[in-house]
């Protein structure tokens, strides 16, 4: 199986380096969207494990440009989170609980908790776009016949939403926030396969109401809960991982985008 390391050019300029894996004539093609770790181990297995499948994985590292791929580390983001979390979820708001955590931080971390976590609605929709551009790359260069997406985390979150923005044949959502603005469901072409933790509760409180979204829409959705599960379950190198609910959702996705890419 052929892989490399690829870079495409963005809307503003910048090359979005990624990982390319799979057969450079597959009839489908799928986006792999990163956790807010970037292109981690974790997301290079995953894309090699759908390229076995007979699929073209395109997987972007979504901190490319030059300023930001010395900063944002898996490292410096997990020790700005660490700083961020420190304050009480009804302070997260508050300017001068904010500005006392950002004092205690160095340079490097400043500039992720104010992109990544301050201005996170900002930072998302600049990943979006580029996620499209990545699209369009693949698009450009190997004419895939149907496209997919999977993402995990904060890359789950981004892929629903980028399902509302480019008509994707397949999206899997890996316990990723709903769109924003529900009404974009309208907009969902092929069907969606959601999977949640059951221990996730920031998380699972917006499924209600998308699940309502998508039956207004008549939109086609799967959905499956692992009750004990926690958020980031399928990270075989993360903390949370639960290795029978990472891969029956394996065998879900899988399933899932061969039914509807192949």
């Amino acid at each position: 199986m052929k892989e490399e390391i690829v870079e495409y050019t963005t809307f503003d300029g910048s090359g979005i380096t990624s990982f390319l894996a799979g057969e450079r004539d597959s009839r489908a093609a799928i986006i792999v969207i990163q956790e807010i770790w970037g292109l981690t181990s974790f997301i290079k297995k995953y894309s090699r494990k759908l390229a076995s499948l007979g699929f073209l994985v395109l997987a972007p590292h979504l901190y490319s440009r030059r300023e930001e791929k010395d900063v944002f580390t898996e490292e410096n983001i997990a020790t700005s989170m660490r700083l961020f979390f420190e304050i009480p979820e009804g302070k997260r708001d508050d300017p001068s609980t904010i500005n006392e955590i950002i004092e205690r931080a160095n340079e490097q971390q400043k500039v992720v908790i104010k992109k990544l976590l301050m201005d996170r609605g900002e930072m998302e929709e600049r990943m979006l776009r580029d996620l499209g551009m990545g699209y369009q790359y693949l698009k450009d260069n190997f004419n895939p016949k149907k496209f997919g997406v999977v993402g995990f985390c904060m890359g789950g979150g981004l892929a629903f939403r980028l399902s509302t923005r480019i008509p994707m044949d397949a999206t899997v959502i890996y316990y990723g926030s709903s769109p924003p603005n529900l009404e974009d469901i309208s907009r969902i072409r092929g069907p969606i396969n959601a999977i949640y933790a059951g221990e996730d509760p920031r998380i699972n409180s917006g499924i209600p109401d998308m699940i309502s979204s998508m039956i207004k829409y008549k939109k086609q959705i799967e959905l499956k809960i692992y009750p004990g599960a926690k958020h980031a379950f399928a990270n075989e190198d993360g903390f949370a991982y639960d290795r029978d609910a990472a891969e029956d959702a394996w065998e879900r996705t899988s399933a899932f985008f061969r039914r509807y890419l192949l």
